[in-house]
């Protein structure tokens, strides 16, 4: 099979004529990045905000025409947009547009994995804690919204890409019974995703609505970190049942912590509770216990929002080596301490959301 080249999926993309400019998409500027990885091709158009619901005939006839290249056996195309002049800077408002339903009608509860930094662990506990959810027997998906720092199908110990079903749905990939999605799927590991202007929602909303989910208990969404653009579209057009929010003991983290708790309250999105990673760090020979970065401190912020602590996780290196190799701490090492703690976790989230969905039918 000859190999599949930048050049040869550009010269096919210039075949496809934006009608609104009368030009074509290279010469448009609007093919932001071509990834080929092996016979799969993925690629971006880049457009203004405005035109993105207009986008999808356009994107289709690329994918085709990308699609008909000799040993090409499937093409992914994803419209990202830009802020129009003028608008640059501006921030998303709270009573934005509408949750989008429809999709996700298979899907009982969406829970998302939030944080107010980086540097956490909030993606490693979303994968841990889909794979606990898993494990208690529930039919679950995770959804790397994180799309500048994809992770998951590392974590999850994914490769390969999305396989097309029909004209413009994929099915997810999936390992230890979690069904993923990720940008990272899409793209090469080591290849940037240099998103321009502050609206990412387009990608996102693709890897939401036109992924071929089934039937699902939980759909975790690991958000980006911090309390951005993107998490706050992603969380406000989406309809999320709750959000579990991540941090660490020391202060510092803690008033992360608290400014995006702040934002899901002005965002009118409930807490579903608070897990604390990297809680403390307990010697494997004597047992001794160390808080190396202070104790007590996601119990008396969760206290201090009503909300529970779900869990608090030990630190240690095995959680880092376990899923740097593909295979989370809670199937690497299922009688651990660290399993156990997220195994709790997960089933104290599970009684949690239903505790609420409860509250709302009464």
């Amino acid at each position: 099979m000859s190999e599949i080249s930048e050049a040869a999926v550009l010269d096919a993309l210039r075949t496809v004529v934006d009608p609104s400019r009368g030009i074509d998409l290279v010469t448009a500027g609007m093919i932001e990045s071509v990834t080929v990885r092996g016979s799969n091709v993925g690629f971006t158009l880049l457009v203004d905000a405005h035109r993105g619901p207009a986008m999808e005939p356009l994107r289709r006839r690329a994918e085709q025409v990308v699609q008909a290249l000799p040993g090409v056996t499937s093409a992914t195309g994803i419209v990202t947009a830009h802020a129009a002049a003028g608008t640059a800077g501006r921030r998303p408002d709270f009573a934005g547009p509408e949750a989008t339903e429809a999709p996700l009608s298979e899907i009982r509860h969406v829970v998302a994995v939030a944080s107010g930094k980086g540097g956490v662990g909030k993606s490693t506990t979303a994968a841990n804690l889909a794979v606990a959810l898993a494990l208690e027997g529930k039919a679950v998906g995770l959804l790397d919204a994180d799309v500048y720092g994809p992770s998951q199908p590392r974590m999850l110990g994914v490769t390969g890409r999305p396989k097309p079903i029909g004209q413009d749905t994929v099915a997810p990939l999936e390992n230890y019974r979690v069904k993923l999605i990720s940008m990272g799927l899409l793209a090469a590991e080591d290849t940037p995703i240099a998103w321009r202007g502050p609206m990412v929602q387009s990608a996102l909303t693709q890897m939401l609505t036109k992924v071929a989910w089934g039937r699902l208990d939980y759909l975790v969404i690991d958000l980006p970190p911090g309390t951005g653009d993107v998490p706050i579209t992603m969380i406000q057009q989406t309809p999320v049942d709750g959000v579990v929010v991540v941090c660490t003991p020391q202060d510092v983290a803690l008033l992360d912590a608290r400014k995006a708790i702040a934002m899901l309250q002005r965002a009118q999105v409930p807490i579903v509770g608070i897990i604390e990673n990297m809680s403390f760090y307990q010697c494997p020979d004597c047992g001794r216990v160390d808080h190396i970065f202070g104790e007590g401190g996601a119990a008396r912020e969760a206290e201090r929002h009503g909300v529970p602590l779900l869990g608090a996780i030990p630190l240690d290196v095995v959680v880092r080596e376990s899923g740097d190799a593909g295979t989370p701490i809670v199937v690497a090492r299922p009688d651990g301490v660290h399993a156990r703690a997220f195994r709790d976790a997960a089933r104290a989230l599970i009684r949690r959301i239903e505790a609420v969905a409860a509250e709302e039918t009464a």
